[in-house]
């Protein structure tokens, strides 16, 4: 059952609880109520994508305290730092590439060198994150596809039931998501307009470029972004996947008991739990890679996993791994 919590101190507290102990909690933001999850915790932001229904490991927005907390994982050009100053708090987020400690959970950002990031305005969702002392990953409160929450019964019509609580924050401000722009490359790009106008970020940085579609991201690989999946994961080793056997130079990732005759093995779930099959996919890909030429394998064997629920998402993602590049 989902709790409705209000904005009292003590519920801000028992949701920051929550959402610390691996939870999904909804709350309210200037723009819309998102789904929020500790970003840091790989299997909380699994479950993100279970609870909406979300068809694809599109990357989710990370909303932080203020902006030296964003600039502590991400890498902050002169157009960001502009931006923060004249935007944050507010419906604006940033694409900007990861710092090595970046402590935020690979699925968050789909596996990209990337991570989307936002200060939001509300007062629910700075109080909360400052509650929980770490950024919330959170993307849209509702099933995916459906229209975006703007208060808690929206929220409650979708979710009662596959989320812990949601903070009744009032109806939100802006009412549609924020503006996204991609600062990761040579030239920004405004790849989702929102509550901030493009006139005004113009205004900041001067020219900004839009239209490319996510065919063309893919084909030149020249952004990295949410919704638009431009350089799919792919380790250095080729990856096999529905594999039955293990040949001699392969490691194996494994979904539930492991193929007979591997040497090095990752396993996403010895239960097959699909959630925590996406939880470490990341993960597992990043450990073979690094491992499996010091034992002298030379490719990824991945075992089969299924397409119903999680398992299609994780399926899009070892295929786009398993692409010839």
């Amino acid at each position: 059952m989902t709790e409705i919590l209000t904005r009292t101190d003590r519920d801000i507290a028992r949701a920051a609880a929550m959402l610390a102990a691996g939870e999904l909690v909804a709350f309210g933001t200037e723009t819309v109520y998102g789904l929020g999850a500790d970003a840091s915790n790989a299997k909380a932001v699994a479950a993100i994508f279970a609870a909406k229904g979300r068809p694809h490991f599109n990357p989710l927005i990370c909303h932080y305290e203020n902006e030296d907390a964003v600039f502590a994982h991400v890498e902050a050009n002169a157009m960001a730092r502009r931006l923060s100053d004249s935007f944050w708090p507010g419906p604006l987020t940033l694409v900007l590439p990861r710092r090595v400690t970046c402590p935020v959970a690979l699925l968050a950002g789909a596996g990209l060198e990337t991570l989307a990031v936002r200060v939001p305005a509300h007062p629910v969702a700075q109080r909360l994150i400052a509650a929980l002392g770490r950024p919330i990953a959170a993307p849209s409160a509702n099933r995916s596809g459906g229209v975006s929450p703007t208060s808690a019964a929206h929220v409650l019509a979708g979710l009662a039931g596959k989320i812990a609580a949601v903070i009744d924050s009032g109806d939100c401000r802006v009412g549609l998501e924020s503006t996204v722009l991609d600062l990761s490359g040579a030239e920004p790009f405004l790849l989702r307009p929102g509550g901030v106008s493009r006139e005004s970020l113009e205004a900041a940085i001067g020219p900004i470029r839009r239209g490319i579609t996510p065919g063309q991201a893919e084909q030149t690989r020249t952004l990295r972004s949410p919704g638009l999946l431009v350089s799919h994961y792919a380790p250095n080793l080729p990856l096999r996947m529905d594999a039955a056997e293990v040949a001699d130079d392969e490691a194996l990732l494994a979904f539930g008991p492991p193929l007979a005759g591997a040497k090095l093995v990752f396993q996403l779930s010895a239960d097959e739990n699909l959630n925590q099959a996406a939880a470490r996919l990341f993960e597992g890909l990043h450990w073979l890679d690094a491992q499996a030429p010091a034992q002298g394998l030379r490719k990824i064997a991945a075992m089969a996993v299924p397409g119903h629920g999680l398992g299609l998402a994780i399926n899009d993602r070892l295929s786009r791994a398993a692409a010839p590049v």
